[in-house]
């Protein structure tokens, strides 16, 4: 990713450009093949001299962590509680696996429990 007057200078000769061809062609695209518009924005403003506060809190402006866990949910309208990917990847789970869904009377919390291959309860 180009920075600093080096972008400027690619970013000028490119001007006839839609700007995502722009953004591409300094090299603001991520692993998927995304463009990262925000972060070629925050680096042409960076590299336009105004200063760019860092919503990482260290390291390099402009580079974000994208979107973050809130470790909140609600009941959607149709009863389905969604826990999501963030959360699925963090426990450690893998798709196709099993669990039996129990609820903790004391404190209504919702205890996953892993279920072997043989569809028998796991270990406690």
């Amino acid at each position: 990713m180009l920075e600093g007057q080096a972008l400027l200078e690619r970013a000028r000769s490119l001007s006839n450009r839609p700007e995502e061809q722009i953004a591409r062609a300094c090299g603001y695209v991520g692993p998927s093949g995304r463009v990262l518009r925000k972060n070629f924005y925050r680096a042409l403003v960076a590299a336009k001299g105004y200063p760019v506060p860092s919503s990482t809190g260290g390291g390099s402006a402009g580079v974000g962590k994208g979107r973050q866990a809130e470790f909140r949910t609600r009941v959607h309208g149709n009863g389905n509680l969604l826990i999501g990917q963030a959360y699925t990847r963090r426990m450690g789970l893998e798709p196709g696996q099993e669990f039996r869904i129990e609820i903790h009377k004391e404190t209504g919390s919702i205890w996953l429990l892993p279920l072997d291959g043989a569809g028998t309860d796991g270990p406690s």
